[in-house]
């Protein structure tokens, strides 16, 4: 598989594709990894490859859901609002999570039109309770916790730095015990390796 650019995620869009669905028509695809990793630059350059490719996807990230006190808990919402309509061939529907002020609040409603794929991206998307309904589970990682923590508090500055390091305890238990990467039909590896199915380039 080529890994520059844009082409490293040909084929695991070919992989998207040619997987039966398992979300009623929906192929449900989980991009998920310890935070700074770079799960939501994957996920936007998978977003990229199949609407380029003319495929109907959307994209819901658990960052419109979590809070630093309730990081996957939430996920009934989610269930319930977007997975279940969606699976009926119904449109999904949620609430946002906004910061306007660094405390999570009610934002806006958010309309998930019933896709081809969905992509759902964050820590905990590819938990083990909605295995048998994902098409695939990517999973996204770069191996220097430090380096991850300095790009997640570049991104959410750095007041965030002390929820972010008490996050990163909680996501080496979460991911031990739930088994997430041990799961992962695509692991995409650093900056640049991919392995796919137990081929690696």
């Amino acid at each position: 598989m080529a890994t520059a650019g844009a082409s490293r995620f040909t084929e695991v869009g070919e992989r998207v594709l040619t997987a039966p669905p398992r979300l009623g028509a929906v192929r449900l695809v989980a991009v998920d990894g310890p935070s700074g990793s770079g799960k939501s630059t994957v996920a936007d350059a998978l977003v990229a490859e199949l609407a380029g490719r003319g495929t109907d996807v959307r994209l819901v990230r658990t960052d419109d859901f979590a809070t630093w006190d309730a990081p996957v808990q939430w996920w009934p919402r989610l269930v319930e609002g977007v997975l279940d309509p969606l699976s009926r061939g119904e449109r999904g529907r949620y609430r946002r999570v906004e910061w306007p002020r660094g405390e999570p609040v009610a934002g806006a409603t958010v309309d998930v039109e019933v896709p081809e794929v969905l992509l759902v991206e964050g820590v905990s998307a590819a938990r083990r309770s909605i295995a048998e309904l994902l098409s695939l589970a990517v999973w996204v990682e770069f191996a220097d916790e430090s380096q991850r923590l300095e790009r997640a508090v570049t991104r959410e500055g750095e007041a965030s730095r002390p929820h972010l390091r008490r996050w990163q305890e909680f996501e080496r238990e979460w991911f031990g015990t739930d088994g997430t990467r041990s799961r992962a039909d695509v692991v995409l590896e650093g900056v640049g390796k991919c392995k796919i199915s137990g081929h690696e380039e």
